[in-house]
């Protein structure tokens, strides 16, 4: 393939994909800025790749694998663990739920284990079947199903205060 047909195909990829990708890198780890790291780094990955991912097909997948082990990566490192900001600058205000109730589901997110709150994430916020969740995660269906219930079930008791009984979990 010819360097500009790769990169205008790419290109077209990441003009199509990029705000989902930054919705599940901001998911995934529940910072703005952090969240465009990882999309930035999933997508110089990915472009690496890209002939390679293209022929094999499913690029969606192979994308979002990147974004979760780009997380995990980035979670591990110790300078990723100081909280560095920028006073009065506050992130970019997103149309959707109301304030309070996506302040919430966030807080709400953000209180699960990494593992959880993954399989939250690409299950429900995306839509991906077990078997799909699994193959990204690199781990058994069994283990994503566990790890939703228990996800659901916690996320049903700290938000049943603000919302009630949320209902759907299985206990």
């Amino acid at each position: 393939m010819a360097a500009s047909g790769r990169d205008e195909q790419f290109s077209e990829y990441v003009v199509q994909r990029r705000t989902q990708l930054r919705r599940v890198a901001y998911l995934l780890c529940g910072d703005v800025h952090k969240a465009e790291d990882l999309v930035q780094t999933a997508l110089l990955k990915l472009y690496v790749a890209w002939p390679r991912v293209q022929r094999a097909g499913n690029v969606d997948a192979y994308a979002r694998r990147i974004l979760v082990n780009s997380g995990i990566d980035e979670s591990r490192r110790p300078w990723r663990r100081e909280e560095a900001g920028l006073d009065g600058v506050e992130p970019p205000v997103v149309p959707g739920p109301g304030v309070e109730d996506r302040t919430a589901l966030m807080d709400a997110l953000a209180q699960l284990p990494l593992g959880q709150r993954r399989v939250v994430v690409l299950r429900h916020f995306l839509g991906l079947s077990v078997e799909e969740t699994a193959g990204d995660l690199q781990c058994s269906p069994g283990t994503v199903k566990s790890q939703s219930s228990r996800a659901l079930a916690r996320l049903n008791d700290l938000l049943a205060p603000q919302f009630g009984a949320l209902g759907g979990t299985d206990r």
